[in-house]
């Protein structure tokens, strides 16, 4: 058995490849959508890496994803083995460390699934080899977060776009504000998170050290930093901020949050209301958003603001990666 990287290898090893990648049941990609994410530079031959054996045969895939522009891969998109192979897990693990070695990092990988499926056991097996063979290679840390989205509701014909969202309560005020001011606050939001990303951050790093993080990576998001906003109280005091934001995909919900001081007042809901109310007033007719399972307050603020769990994210990623 060896590992190739499709970059390297011969086209119809590629073909290959790409086919295994296309079977279930989880993280099951179409060839059409693979060879899409392919043409988008979001996935690369260099960051797609199989096994093959003796007789050419390919019974382990795996594709990491990236944004246009990202130097390295951002996170592992796909993993494969082919059905009858005696331990899938080893298999896979070897295939993800050959990948980690090429790329001189361990991207998360990040596994796309039905709410239920630990219920169910064709899809609790395959997330166990999956997962088994993500911690072989190094990647033992997890966290399980719910995916919402929010659709515009059905409106009269002419009717204005964001007629659908709920109307300002007048009980916070939103501006723009500079990066400093913004650094400020993600500093601030960060003391007493319930997000575990930025609990594991704060491990490793101080509070304005992930401030600047957190700035450096929504401004290189796809969405605008003229979207931005942050959140005061009538009488000027701040309140939080208010990030729309966008993937490669979609508009959703970047980041938002209320500072310490001013939690458990119902502020959030305002927050995640503007942020709707803005791309809806920019045509936007879906708005998606994560949060952990265990953040359970900002799981209830979507609840309430319409938004609906459509799955479940497990993420795999190394301790003390970024």
């Amino acid at each position: 058995m060896r590992f190739r990287c499709a970059a390297t290898a011969d086209p119809a090893a590629l073909d290959r490849a790409l086919a295994l990648a296309a079977e279930g049941p989880v993280a099951a990609l179409s060839p059409g959508r693979i060879r899409e994410e392919l043409a988008a530079h979001r996935f690369r031959p260099e960051w797609t890496w199989f096994a093959e054996d003796a007789d050419g045969r390919v019974p382990a895939t795996a594709l990491w994803w990236g944004r246009a522009d990202s130097r390295k891969p951002v996170a592992l998109d796909c993993l494969q083995v082919r059905g009858g192979v005696a331990d899938p897990a080893a298999l896979a693990a070897a295939l993800l460390g050959a990948g980690h070695a090429a790329f001189g990092t361990r991207p998360g990988y990040h596994l796309a699934l039905p709410r239920g499926w630990r219920e169910d056991p064709a899809a609790a097996s395959a997330v166990a080899w999956r997962r088994e063979a993500a911690a072989r290679a190094g990647l033992t840390r997890d966290i399980e977060r719910l995916r919402y989205e929010w659709t515009l509701p059905q409106l009269p014909p002419g009717g204005p776009p964001a007629a659908g969202t709920p109307a300002p309560t007048g009980g916070l005020v939103f501006r723009e504000g500079t990066d400093e001011e913004f650094l400020d606050v993600f500093a601030r939001l960060a003391h007493g998170s319930l997000d575990l990303a930025t609990r594991h951050a704060l491990e490793a790093m101080t509070a304005e050290e992930l401030a600047r993080e957190e700035l450096a990576f929504y401004r290189d998001c796809p969405g605008e930093r003229s979207w931005w906003r942050l959140a005061h109280l009538p009488d000027g005091t701040l309140a939080g901020m208010a990030l729309p934001s966008a993937t490669p995909y979609h508009r959703n919900v970047g980041y938002l949050g209320v500072v310490p001081e001013q939690r458990g007042r119902g502020l959030i809901d305002e927050v995640l209301a503007e942020i709707t109310r803005f791309h809806a007033a920019e045509g936007a007719e879906r708005v998606t958003a994560t949060t952990d399972t265990v953040n359970l307050p900002m799981a209830a603020a979507f609840d309430r603001a319409g938004y609906e769990v459509t799955e479940l994210r497990l993420v795999l990623e190394a301790p003390g990666a970024p």
